[in-house]
């Protein structure tokens, strides 16, 4: 039998380039969608814990499944609440939105120690007042947050503070809200609700350097070949003597900032045990406090936090989430 010729496209789109290291291991948000309602958190963490499957009946119309049972792999997300540590406000600058001032609040936990130095007396009440007088130049209101990372399965004592925008309401209306919760724990059921839709942020899983056939999937030479077989073969022209930047190379593979679109949320609860297999979650362990279960894949490997945003895409899809008939506990 001869050889069967293999046809594969070129892996991954151009538009993700540099496929460069990501800076942390937690995502940036670079987009804030805008709200109704009353002023609340527009994004919320969480560590990924592992993933499952559970059997229920499809509710969405036009698919051919549509009333019969189907098998839909979960996601689980580690969700303890969030730390609200402070009240940031932005004012319109020359190039975009500068920071006008932040009130941090009184008693700040003492892992927080570990990331920044803290104010010994922070003077929250003159800051507060500096927002209040200065209302008018205010363009947003930003919290910043300290996950809890010992509330989590994840093996870390280090939190990690992300700014999340209060939407919806008034900047009047956004700053009372944010100053009832200055120093308090927010819960992701505060944020979302079961059958949303989110957009979820995460840093991928890191495979470091590769080679162009395996970053790229380019063609494997022929063994006759010169120099190399798990290369290119050619990089470009001798004249102009430059390489372009859609030519295949060599570099970093994976551990990129991506973010999944339109996932729905099917479950969110307080008691972790429900959806934690014996022995828990391989390279992750049991979820025992509050979580968010998430239809489909997110991006990450296990204990990685990932970050969930109202979502940027209009949703034509029901908003009421799955029933679930059976939740499979088994070790994946």
């Amino acid at each position: 039998m001869g050889h069967r010729k293999v046809h594969a496209p070129k892996r991954g789109s151009l538009a993700y380039l540099p496929r460069a290291r990501a800076k942390r291991w937690r995502a940036r948000i670079r987009h804030w969608p805008e709200t109704e309602g009353k002023p609340k958190l527009s994004a919320f963490s969480g560590y990924k814990a592992g993933m499952t499957h559970l059997i229920t009946i499809d509710n969405r119309k036009g698919s051919f499944t549509f009333g019969k049972e189907i098998v839909l792999p979960v996601t689980v997300i580690d969700s303890p609440p969030l730390m609200v540590c402070a009240i940031r406000a932005y004012e319109q600058g020359y190039a975009g939105l500068r920071t006008l001032t932040e009130a941090w609040a009184q008693n700040l936990p003492k892992d927080l120690s570990r990331v920044l130095t803290l104010p010994k007396t922070p003077a929250t009440e003159e800051a507060l007042g500096k927002i209040e007088n200065s209302l008018e130049k205010v363009r947003e209101i930003r919290v910043l947050a300290a996950t809890q990372p010992r509330l989590a399965g994840a093996p870390r004592k280090a939190p990690e503070i992300i700014e999340v925008r209060v939407s919806g309401g008034t900047v009047k209306e956004q700053l009372e809200y944010t100053k009832s919760v200055l120093g308090k724990e927010v819960k992701s059921s505060e944020v979302f609700q079961e059958g949303q839709w989110v957009d979820v942020a995460g840093i991928s899983k890191g495979k470091g350097i590769q080679g162009p056939v395996k970053r790229w999937g380019i063609r494997i030479l022929s063994h006759k070949s010169r120099k190399t077989v798990r290369g290119v073969g050619s990089i470009g022209p001798w004249t102009p003597a430059y390489v372009m930047y859609t030519v295949p190379r060599a570099g970093q593979m994976g551990f990129h900032q991506r973010t999944a679109y339109s996932q729905q949320i099917v479950k969110i609860g307080e008691d972790g045990t429900e959806v934690s297999p014996k022995g828990g979650y391989i390279r992750y362990g049991p979820v025992n406090g509050s979580y968010l279960m998430l239809a489909g894949s997110v991006p990450g490997p296990a204990r990685r936090l990932v970050t969930l945003r109202y979502p940027t895409r209009a949703q034509q899809a029901p908003s009421t989430p799955p029933k679930i008939e059976h939740l499979s506990l088994q070790s994946k």
